[in-house]
């Protein structure tokens, strides 16, 4: 029963660092609407995020975009061997961003940002199939930047700065998969740490060997996201020697994997602009999860994970249709890091086929408003968690996933 509960406080705290894995791209209506690409494009101040380096390349002295999406995802899960199905029923997630740039001259800008990649729900139905492994889970995490961006050269910049991490995760799961009190009621656990924090830093750099091209590469750190004093909750269950669960607390390190972009844009002539990111994200620094209790009867443990590296294929088309109005799509592929045998369903995804488009809208010459649409299509896949244990017994549990998700966005950007 111990290693039950000890299971169950692992894919809480994995389910932080999965998410990253599982996150869609959403930090920029302009760089969603184009496949997300950015790391090459000088468009507004969502270079903050994309590639600091660029920032002073903008010509306006303030620039500024802010942002926020809603986010409906869908999954199914299937088992027709044992005539399981069920949907997942989760809240509408709202991430956002906040850019800012200040031209100090002509060779050195300063910038600011705040953004969320890390922030979803996931909830799935009251005791369903996989209830034992998770119900549902809410995670949110804002990483705030402070930026410089330095012209070396009139065609060559670099640019980059330090990176504060702040977030919280709360996590339920049932404890096993028959366990209830004298009423009936499943026995579960609930998780929730909050004020986890780290640091981290990131770097980039932008040359323009021509007027119509220009080439960036932007590095983000490993974070090293420590969770300390967490809380366990326990509901439901007996009273019974066999059922010794206490409220607990709990410490763990999460490894958040550096990422590598580089990318290029190639300005067609005046009203085509052509845009290509490579993004490789390092999963395979998540090899496990360490967990130390603070309870002494709860045995400290590591939770495999063994992911892979993994890459993402980014593409992106802008149509500067007139004074007004600008036109964008794009397309990428996503690839997952998730091993065979590792597929948790507290995020399920796979790879990914993502589809966006979007337009801005010049009010002013200072104010545009900026809109997007994602759509993301997990391939169906079947497979397993093979690391669930019940009574010294791996206890695997798989069937077939079909993940969806469709997201709206709105924002504007403002420049004097």
């Amino acid at each position: 029963m111990k290693r039950l509960f000890v299971l169950g406080l692992m894919l809480m705290a994995g389910a932080i660092t999965y998410a990253g894995g599982y996150r869609v791209s959403l930090q920029g209506q302009r760089s969603l609407a184009m496949g997300h690409t950015g790391v090459a494009v000088v468009n507004n101040a969502e270079l903050a995020f994309f590639n600091p380096a660029g920032l002073v390349f903008l010509e306006s002295k303030i620039n500024a975009a802010v942002g926020v999406s809603a986010v409906f995802s869908d999954v199914v899960y299937q088992n027709e061997q044992y005539g399981q199905i069920a949907r997942t029923d989760s809240p509408v997630g709202t991430p956002f961003y906040a850019y800012f740039s200040y031209k100090l001259s002509d060779k050195f800008s300063l910038g600011f940002a705040a953004y969320t990649p890390y922030g979803s729900s996931v909830a799935w139905e009251k005791d369903w199939a996989g209830s034992h492994l998770v119900n549902d889970i809410e995670l949110a995490a804002i990483y705030v930047q402070a930026l410089a961006s330095y012209k070396i050269t009139e065609n060559l910049a670099v640019g980059g700065g330090p990176i504060y991490v702040s977030g919280s995760v709360n996590f339920n799961r049932n404890l096993n998969r028959t366990l209830t009190d004298l009423e009936g009621e499943r026995s579960n656990v609930t998780v929730d740490a909050s004020g986890v924090s780290a640091f981290g830093w990131s770097a980039g750099a932008m040359w323009s060997p021509m007027d119509s091209l220009r080439i960036g590469v932007n590095y983000r750190s490993e974070i090293l996201v420590k969770a300390k004093d967490g809380d366990a909750d326990f509901e439901n269950v007996p009273n019974s020697p066999l059922t010794p669960f206490q409220d607990t607390k709990f410490d763990a390190t999460l490894p958040l994997p550096a990422e590598l972009s580089v990318g290029a844009s190639y300005q067609l002539n005046d009203k085509w602009l052509f845009a290509f990111d490579y993004n490789r994200t390092f999963w395979g620094v998540y090899e496990s999860l360490d967990i130390d209790f603070e309870n002494a009867n709860v045995p400290d443990s590591q939770n495999p994970r063994q992911y892979e590296d993994a890459s993402i294929y980014r593409f992106g088309l802008q149509y500067t249709a007139n004074t007004t109005v600008t036109l964008r799509a794009g397309y990428y592929f996503d690839q997952s890091p998730v091993q065979s045998g590792y597929f948790a369903p507290e995020t399920p995804r796979n790879d990914s086929n993502n589809f966006t488009g979007g337009l801005s809208v010049n009010v002013s010459d200072s104010f545009a408003i900026d809109a997007s649409f994602l759509y993301s299509r997990f391939e169906e896949i079947n497979e397993s968690y093979d690391y669930y244990q019940e009574n010294g017994q791996n206890v695997p549990f798989g069937g077939t996933y079909k993940s969806s998700a469709f997201v709206p966005g709105l924002g504007v950007t403002f420049k004097i």
